[in-house]
């Protein structure tokens, strides 16, 4: 079948007597084996006052006029509006959404938006990432956040892909590294038992809550008493809360059930019982302030509670929501789970996030796992090869027990 002709067709103002010109998108269409001329109202002079504010609606129209059209020479600009209009929206969480939104409009189109997607090439963008720098503060750009970059720049192209308007990917040959510049601080089981006892109940509950289930911030915070199941020790995990508004959660994956500990459930119903907002559909940590129409803010917790009981603890670690879910996944792997079992456990896509991202070895297991395989090396009164469960002073861990 012969491919169809791709077209810039062209924009026109036309005049109108009582009413106020109109801009208007004109284009050739196939019906019915005949070519076919048409006009597509744009919009008045009221509302874009330029051939250039025109031209930028002209833009997602011509997207719209070339769907099905093969290798089309279009523009990384026209590329991301129709991406927006139809990727982002059915694919991602509302916070995804901004995240990629944000990037698009502030790193990717300013560098890249008038480009056709013939003259993106691996090498340039590959250099250009290798020196980007953050627009708020002008300060180099992590590792992990130009690796973002990078992926949702393939994804783009992976959509042209899709849509017929290119035949290759040059963001697959883009070498990016994610290696964190830090290692993410973690709260040990001491640390944690002893923020437990600073705490006031419900900063409490959040926390044995957060460090036993590994939810995220947002999903943490978007909890209804609906969505707790105390017969069966469950949290339904069903909502995702970011800035205010609540949306689907992050991946179809983060909607599985949690198991809840018994010692958790007994917590949520004790500050059930004095919480005033305590209906199924209330939020589980409602705002007194927003009269329990929204959440808590997480920050706020961070802020006003338990990092300043951190500071009478005298714990200068880093600490944000993201922590716990950090440290659960370390203590389950030295406590010997399985990777499958945590990776449904933390609900993550597939078990290599689990692996490479979230669990992370402390310097005492790694000093202990040394000297088991030293002893090997060298024989000793245990010849043997290195397992998890032989790693030494491996320390059981019960949430809330001070």
């Amino acid at each position: 079948m012969k491919a169809q002709r791709y077209q810039r067709g062209s924009l026109a103002l036309r005049k109108r007597q009582r009413q106020p010109d109109l801009w208007e998108f004109r284009f050739y269409t196939e019906e019915r084996g005949r070519t076919v001329y048409r006009r597509q109202p744009v919009g008045s002079v009221v509302d874009f006052p330029t051939r250039k504010d025109a031209e930028k609606a002209v833009a997602k129209l011509r997207v719209k006029v070339n769907d099905g059209a093969a290798f089309a020479p279009i523009t990384i600009e026209q590329l991301v509006d129709h991406y927006k209009l139809h990727e982002l929206p059915e694919n991602h969480s509302f916070s995804t959404m901004a995240g990629y939104t944000n990037i698009l409009d502030t790193q990717v189109l300013p560098k890249w938006g008038e480009c056709s997607l013939s003259e993106i090439k691996s090498m340039n963008v590959e250099n250009w990432l290798r020196v980007l720098k953050k627009k708020r503060d002008g300060k180099p750009a992590s590792p992990g956040y130009r690796s973002k970059i990078r992926n949702l720049m393939s994804a783009l192209f992976s959509h042209a892909i899709r849509n017929e308007w290119a035949v290759t990917n040059p963001i697959t040959a883009v070498r990016t590294s994610a290696k964190r510049l830090r290692t993410p601080d973690i709260l040990a089981p001491e640390e944690f038992r002893a923020l437990l006892g600073e705490l006031d109940l419900r900063e409490r509950v959040l926390l044995l809550l957060v460090g036993a289930t590994g939810l995220r911030r947002g999903e943490l915070i978007a909890l209804r008493w609906s969505d707790l199941d105390f017969e069966n020790l469950l949290v339904n995990v069903t909502h995702s809360v970011w800035h205010s508004i609540e949306g689907n959660t992050k991946t179809a994956a983060s909607r599985r059930p949690v198991p809840m500990p018994p010692l958790v459930a007994a917590e949520l119903e004790k500050w059930r019982s004095e919480s005033i907002y305590r209906s199924n559909e209330d939020y589980v940590f409602a705002s007194d302030l927003k009269k329990g129409t929204q959440p808590l803010q997480p920050e706020m917790i961070l802020r006003r509670h338990i990092r300043p009981a951190l500071e009478r603890l005298h714990i200068s670690k880093r600490v944000g929501w993201h922590t716990f879910r950090h440290g659960l996944a370390t203590l389950l792997r030295q406590n010997g789970v399985d990777v499958k079992v945590a990776q449904e456990l933390l609900r993550h896509a597939n078990s290599r996030i689990t692996l490479d991202i979230y669990q992370q070895s402390v310097p005492e297991e790694r000093r202990a796992a040394q000297a088991l395989a030293f002893r090997n090396l060298v024989g000793g009164p245990e010849n043997r090869t290195i397992k998890h469960h032989d790693l030494e002073e491996k320390e059981e861990v019960v949430l809330g027990t001070a």
